[in-house]
């Protein structure tokens, strides 16, 4: 079933999850694996990716991925890990948008909703003399006004009964013709990084190029296909191994974390962490490969649900 051809909206699709606040979290989980995959969830014995994660949603509960999940509260962890140097400039934080003071700001600068995801959680300013201020303000009024004690769409514990802030970060120059600001998502398990999404050629809030990569950045014959495949040749970065070993630190305390980086002009910038990516709800060709990547998911513990 192709629910984003029956209802095109996100927002109005977010606006029917919230009102299916009151079916238990399970059920919920259970009927959203079988919409979006159009296969049954097997809890009691997970094998693939897509279904650890939705045991890791409901069974596996540790205080600081929350922290870990607010893109401005992680900077205190990133920072505690002695990574301070990689986190990305901060202008500020805010509860709400009366208080920011935009004359105060640089002429390029990102503004983001502190617990958001993807393309609807981001406005980029390139240019303050065209920036399109009123329309900024009334999109972060509706990331303010997300009431975090309802459940996530996706059920994802790490959001509920937190506060969307908005962050301001400094705007970070690339070239389209290199790709534009290529994004590195490290999949990490106990410590270990196993694979990478490489995504570059993004428009906001349109999708990008996608590749699946090994930790010997070799390109996988592996696609996502809710993405369109990378098709631009991205080159190693010189400094990979030092990426490796940033993503090693930061990941070591969860049994499992997606760690996003970016590495521009050789200069390595913390993006986020995920510890649900796209919800588990993906689907990959060849389908082995959610097998592939479940097998290093070690869960903390077992017992049958």
């Amino acid at each position: 079933m192709d629910y984003k051809k029956i209802i095109k909206s996100r927002e109005t699709r977010l606006r029917i999850l919230r009102t299916l606040d009151f079916i238990p979290d399970k059920t919920m989980i259970k009927m959203q694996y079988f919409i979006k995959t159009g296969r049954r969830l097997n809890l009691k014995n997970p094998q693939r990716y897509t279904e650890k994660l939705q045991w890791y949603k409901l069974y596996y509960r540790d205080p600081l991925m929350q922290q870990c999940a607010d893109k401005y509260d992680v900077r205190e962890y990133v920072r505690s890990k002695g990574l301070g140097y990689i986190l990305n400039e901060c202008y500020g934080v805010y509860e709400r948008v009366e208080d920011i003071d935009f004359d105060s700001l640089p002429d390029q600068f990102v503004l983001k909703d502190t617990l958001g995801g993807g393309g609807n959680s981001i406005i980029i300013c390139k240019d303050k003399a065209t920036f399109d201020f009123e329309n900024a303000k009334k999109q972060m009024q509706k990331w303010l006004s997300i009431d975090s004690n309802k459940k996530h769409e996706g059920r994802e514990w790490v959001y509920q009964g937190r506060k969307h802030r908005i962050i301001i970060e400094k705007y970070i120059e690339s070239n389209p013709s290199e790709g534009g600001l290529v994004d590195y998502k490290f999949f990490c398990f106990n410590g270990e990084p196993k694979y990478l999404y490489v995504i570059a050629d993004r428009i906001l809030g349109q999708i990008a190029g996608l590749g699946i990569f090994n930790v010997n950045f070799e390109l996988l014959s592996v696609i996502r296909t809710d993405d369109r495949p990378l098709e631009r040749n991205i080159e190693k970065p010189k400094n990979f191994d030092e990426m490796i070993d940033i993503v090693k630190i930061i990941s070591k305390d969860f049994p499992h974390v997606r760690v996003d980086l970016y590495n521009q002009d050789g200069n390595i910038i913390f993006g986020e962490n995920t510890f649900f990516s796209e919800s588990g709800y993906h689907k990959f060709e060849p389908d082995e490969f959610d097998y592939e990547l479940g097998s290093y998911f070690k869960l903390p513990f077992k017992n049958n649900y």
